[in-house]
Formats: C-alpha cells, structure tokens, sequence
C-alpha cells in the first residue's frame, strides 16, 4: 500500500515511456527517426483509405445503386470531410483524459477498420438489402404537361446506414488525425525545432503519397472496374496500418494521459466573456465555482497559474485560426463540387474505341475505360509531392541564410491567395460550360452506371484549379499545423491541434449547408427538372460566391496575423506563457 501523501505535497506526474535504445552515440538518433518513419506510413497508409473512401463517394452514391441526385451526394461528401475534421476535439479529448495519444490511435484504427467494411458491404446486392432493404420503386404517375416542370428528387435511399457509417468513419479519421500529428511530432521533438519543422513538412508529404496510389489505383477500380473491389482495397490499407502501427511500439515515445483542460477553459471563458453569469453560478456553488479543478483533486495537471496563462495564449491564437475557416470551405470543394463538375466535361476514353491490338478480355469488358473524373485530384497531390521535397531542402534552407523566410502567418495569407485564385478558375470554367450548355452542344457519357449529359469541354481544363488549390495547400495547411503546434503551450497542444482540425471541419460543413441553401427553391443550385445533372444550376455563381467570401475574410486575416505578430514579438512574448511553448 503506497504511503499516504503529506499535507501540500504535490500529486506524482505519471511519467511518459521512452523506449529502451541501443548504447551508442547514433543510437538515440537513429530511433528517434526510424519511430518518425513509422508515423509517416501508418499516416500514408491510412491517407490512402481516406482517399480511397472519398474520391469517387459523389459518383458512388449517384450510381444506380442508391439513385442520389448529384446535389444530395456532394452534400454527403462535405458531411464526411466535415465530420472527418470537426469530430476531431473528440478523439483529443479522450486521448488527453483516458486514453493517452497512443492507445487512442491503436483504438481508432480499430474503429477505422470496422466502419470502412460498409461501404464493399454495399456495393453488392445481397449486402445491399441487408443493410438498407430493397430499393423503393419509382411512383407511376401522369407525365410532366411541359418540358419545364421539374420532376420530384426521390427519397434517399439507405441515408440512414450510410450516413451512420460516414460519420463514424469520419469520427476514426479525425482522432487518427488529431492524435497521430501530435505523436509522431513528439517522436521527434528531442532533434529540436527545425526536426519538428522537417516532420510537418514529410508528414503532409505522407498524406499526399498515400493520396497518389489510392487515386491512381483505387479510384481508376471504383469507377471503370467495381465498387466492390475499389472500396474492400482501403479495408486491405487500414488493416495494414493497424499492424505497423502495433510492430513499432517498442520504439515509440509514449506519454500517458495527464486531463483535460476544457472545463477549466471554459470556467475562464464564463467568468471573462460573461461575468453576469459567471456571479450566479459563484452564488450556487461559492466553493467550486472559486477552485479550478485541478486545486479539487490530487490528479496531476496544470496549475491554476497555468491555466490562466494558456486561455491568454487561446485567445490569442483562436481568431488566427477562425479567421481560416473560409479557405476550408474552399479548399473541399475539390473533393465535391469540383468532382460534380468534372463529371459534366468530356472525360476522354484510355484506349481508343477498338484498337486491333486490345486483348480479348479488355474487348469483352467493352474496352470503354474512362479516365477517373478522381485522377484530377492528382494535379493537387503532384504538386505537393515535387513542392515540399524542393521546399524543404532548397527553398527553406536558402530563404533561411538570406533572412527572408516567412513566418507561418505571412505563408497562410498566400495560401489564401491561391486558393482564391482556384476557386475563380473554377468559376470561369463553369461560366464556359453552361455557354455550350445553353447553345445544346452536348455528349452524353457513361461514367460507371451513370448517364451524364457532358458539354463538349475536355476534363483537362480543371487542371489549372486543382494546380492551384494544390499550391494553396502548400502555404496555408502545412504552416497551419506548424503554427498549430509551435505556437501551443506543452499541456494544450492536443487540444488545440483538435481544435484547428476542427475548425477544417466547420469549413467544409458551411460548404455543405451553404449548397444546402441555395439548394432551396429559386436558389443557385436548384434544378429539379435536370435530374442527375447540373445544367440548369448555376454553380458558376456558387464559385464567385465564395471567392467573394475568401477575399473579404483573407483581408480581415492579415490584419488579426499582423496585431497577432506584433504582440508576441513585443515584451509579452518573453512572459511566463511563452515558456510553455512547444
């Protein structure tokens, strides 16, 4: 029985698990990066999933399959993306009070891998109606009296599965996300800061390889192949992750849970932003109210002064990151509206219509394979792949000698930029297209099961707006992070991680309530009459619509950046807060 603790003796912190390393001047070093290594490929591992997942959703549930409208299967794709950022203060929030970061990836892997079995459990039939029952049949009723009358959307069909299984995959990738960021940069914090700076850098170099062979691979299946395969090969990819993840335990950093700050945050929330309220909770419970939780209970954790000290640096830090939220509402239209609209251009065939020298088996299959409307996500991902490499050993290094290397502030306000500039290209391409939309120059094409009547344009022209949200990622999501986590006390760090992942997520969920309204009647993007098309929406307006709202809030970021830089290069940047800092 441990003896009992003296009056005014502090609570014994419980202290991390370090690994036991070879004797050796190298040695440390050495695994300190091979642990580095093994976060980068369970990230890649699991970005292919995730990509694997989302790349062709639009398509999946506008198939014959389920019979969703194009505008009802983009709003389930922002849902996704959004669930896949915003539910990530959850698996933080359990990580820092019960779970710690590694037993809350181990964890979530494991949920990864149950909830990704939905969608091949749906691609078939016989799964299909156990899950979701049989398909309701079309109503019978009069024909339309004119060409013009718009025609009833039918009922989402297995909306409640799939949405359930969405939202828990997209619960699985944010505490992946949120934890495995912050875990794999711990591996490396003992090599110093620009270790930490080069980690971020690979790490988002990981995301977009894992992104490249599940767009070359899986979405090229999904879309000419099956479904079935193309969504059972990110089961394969998660159950992968989860081993590698679990072979390199021995040598991973592990630090244990040490609780959560929230409801002392808040507490300081209350008493400074509503201090009427904050009286009458003090009337309630004077004793509580008065003593922060952690002068309550011998658990380990930061004191009073502490706490204090990290809301400052909250309030500092959070108008930063609100203010990013409109670059995340366009920023994920690449993986929806951008999608819808590709569907709506010529997609060229790979091989020609019958070329003396296909094989038999291709003959068979009718050797009409078109190119993956999801290889146009490949320009955004190239770009990243040849950028940071070259950033990361050229560009940083040279800027770094000549004193001219940006803050991550000043890079998130070009990455802005850019983003503005993709959303406007995408624009006056739409604006091009309902042009021969409107003069009937139409193909009809058949992309999976589905019939699309396509202007005459060819795919290729969305590459310069997939080039430019790539190069917007570049400078706005990977300081981002690095902002993120420099720029945190040691004891928030996960917390505030969550919280920038989090607020990704409140991007791309605007984005979908924002397609949501001008989905209502006499709205932009309304059209029930072009079932299963978007010829008589004007997605066009959408797309300046928001880069309007880009603009507006890219300037009011660059002033929020600038009094932001000013204040912690002033006298308060060396007080006690900012030696907490990681």
């Amino acid at each position: 029985m441990p003896a009992p603790r003296a009056l005014g003796e502090q609570p014994r912190v419980p202290r991390e698990r370090r690994p036991l390393l070879p004797r050796g001047r190298r040695g440390p070093r050495r695994w300190r990066r091979a642990a580095g290594a093994a976060v980068l490929l369970v990230e890649m591992l699991e970005r292919a999933a995730f990509f694997g997942v989302a790349a062709n959703l639009v398509l999946y549930l506008n198939s014959t399959n389920f019979n969703w409208t194009g505008e009802q299967a983009s709003r389930a794709a922002l849902v996704f993306l959004g669930a896949s950022y915003l539910l990530a203060p959850v698996g933080g929030w359990l990580a820092d009070v019960y779970l710690g970061r590694y037993r809350a990836v181990a964890l979530s892997l494991l949920l990864y891998l149950a909830a990704s079995g939905l969608l091949p459990a749906t691609a078939f039939p016989d799964g299909r109606s156990s899950f979701c029952g049989e398909m309701p049949a079309s109503p019978l009723g009069p024909a339309c009296p004119s060409p013009g009358c718009p025609r009833a959307s039918p009922s989402l069909y297995c909306a409640p599965v799939l949405y359930a299984g969405l939202l828990l995959l997209g619960l699985a990738a944010s505490s992946v996300r949120s934890n495995l960021t912050s875990f794999g940069a711990d591996q490396v914090m003992d090599l110093g800061r620009d270790a930490t700076r080069r980690f971020f850098n690979w790490f988002y170099w990981s995301i977009n390889l894992g992104a490249v062979l599940s767009l070359l691979v899986v979405a090229f299946i999904q879309q000419n192949i099956s479904f079935l395969l193309g969504y059972s090969i990110p089961v394969g990819c998660v159950g992968l992750a989860f081993f590698i993840f679990l072979f390199a335990t021995p040598i991973f950093i592990t630090k244990p849970p040490m609780g959560s700050q929230v409801s002392s945050m808040l507490k300081l929330a209350l008493q400074n932003c509503c201090p009427w309220l904050w009286q009458r909770h003090l009337a309630r419970d004077p004793q509580g109210a008065r003593l922060l939780p952690d002068q309550r209970s011998p658990q380990p954790g930061p004191s009073p002064q502490d706490d204090i000290a990290n809301f400052q640096v909250l309030v500092k830090i959070l108008p930063v990151m609100v203010t990013l939220v409109p670059y995340w509402m366009v920023y994920f239209q690449m993986q929806s509206t951008y999608v819808l609209q590709g569907l709506h251009l010529h997609i060229p065939n790979i091989f020609p219509a019958n070329p003396a020298n296909i094989s038999t088996a291709l003959r068979a299959q009718g050797s009409n394979y078109t190119i993956p409307e999801a290889w146009l996500l490949l320009a955004n991902v190239v770009v990243v792949l040849i950028l940071v490499p070259l950033k990361d050993h050229l560009i940083d290094p040279l800027l770094l000698r000549c004193k001219l290397l940006p803050s991550a502030l000043q890079k998130m306000a070009l990455g802005m930029f850019f983003g503005f500039t993709s959303v406007i290209v995408a624009g006056v391409l739409e604006m091009e297209r309902l042009h021969y939309i409107h003069r009937n120059e139409t193909v009809s094409q058949q992309i999976g099961e589905v019939l699309y009547n396509a202007a005459p344009l060819s795919i290729w022209w969305q590459i310069p707006q997939y080039l430019l949200i790539g190069v917007s990622e570049i400078f706005a999501s990977i300081p981002g992070l690095e902002f993120a986590y420099s720029e945190a006390p040691r004891s928030m760090q996960g917390a505030i991680m969550g919280i920038f992942f989090c607020l990704s997520g409140v991007g791309s969920l605007l984005g979908s309530s924002l397609v949501a309204l001008l989905s209502l009647p006499r709205g932009w993007l309304h059209c029930p009459e072009d079932f299963g098309n978007i010829n008589n929406c004007r997605m066009d307006l959408y797309f300046f619509l928001l880069a309007g709202i880009q603009a507006v809030t890219a300037l009011l970021f660059i002033w929020i950046a600038g009094s932001y830089e000013r204040a912690t290069q002033g006298p308060a940047s060396h007080s006690g807060f900012s030696r907490d800092r990681g």
